[in-house]
């Protein structure tokens, strides 16, 4: 009695190659029957000039799929890695805003920490609508209404080329900023109103860099939202 795969039905219909990989796939018994075959049948070595078995061929497909997986499991590593250290950064740098007494001095020193904690070149930083104690300082002064609006307009920290946006003039080398990170200051207090479900910046953090990859279009954007979060809170004292 003829196996289904050299059944009378074939001869009406020529047998492809996927009826031959099916048939392979679906009788592994096959190979028990032709062991020989394992040895016997030799294929291109893609490392190389020669020819291996089959059997080499099949190890050599191992040991390239553990190669993928040991460099994936590396860069799960790294990225573990950076982010503990983006982490502890972040605690230090949050830490420094909690020991700071001096309100005055606040949007400065929030300024310098991510300079120093993240090799931030150039930061600046404004915030408008300060109790009057404050409403006179530099950091409170300078910002056009249109400024303020495109604060609000952001729903995300912006990234992205220097087009010549306002907040440049903010930093000591406006010319040397190549790519920017602009954060919206927003309150974090419960019951403040918001317009169209957006509620109302009150600053912005500026971050630049000379180097164009440094802050893309494309990166992700949620380390710096937390940083955005943490200074909105810390410069509540102002308000």
């Amino acid at each position: 009695m003829p196996n289904s795969f050299t059944s009378t039905s074939a001869i009406g219909s020529p047998i492809t190659e996927d009826d031959i990989a099916n048939y392979l796939a679906n009788t592994p018994e096959f190979f028990e029957r032709h062991a020989e075959l394992l040895a016997a049948v030799h294929l291109n070595s893609p490392h190389s000039q020669r020819t291996v078995s089959l059997q080499e061929r099949q190890a050599a497909l191992l040991r390239d799929k553990i190669r993928m997986l040991e460099q994936r499991i590396m860069d799960m590593i790294r990225n573990v890695n950076e982010n503990m250290v983006l982490s502890d950064k972040l605690l230090l740098w949050a830490r420094s805003l909690l020991l700071n007494a001096d309100a005055l001095a606040l949007p400065q020193l929030i300024a310098d920490e991510i300079a120093d904690q993240f090799s931030v070149p150039q930061v600046g930083i404004k915030v408008w609508g300060v109790a009057p104690p404050y409403a006179t300082q530099p950091f409170a002064l300078g910002v056009s209404e249109d400024a303020k609006s495109f604060a609000t307009s952001l729903t995300e920290p912006f990234c992205g080329v220097n087009t010549g946006l306002e907040a440049i003039n903010w930093l000591t080398e406006p010319q040397a900023a190549t790519s920017l990170a602009i954060l919206p200051l927003r309150p974090v207090m419960p019951g403040v109103p918001a317009a169209n479900g957006v509620v109302p910046a009150f600053g912005l953090l500026v971050l630049a860099s000379p180097d164009a990859q440094r802050f893309t279009s494309t990166m992700g954007t949620d380390f710096l939202a937390r940083i955005a979060e943490l200074a909105s809170a810390a410069l509540s004292t102002l308000r």
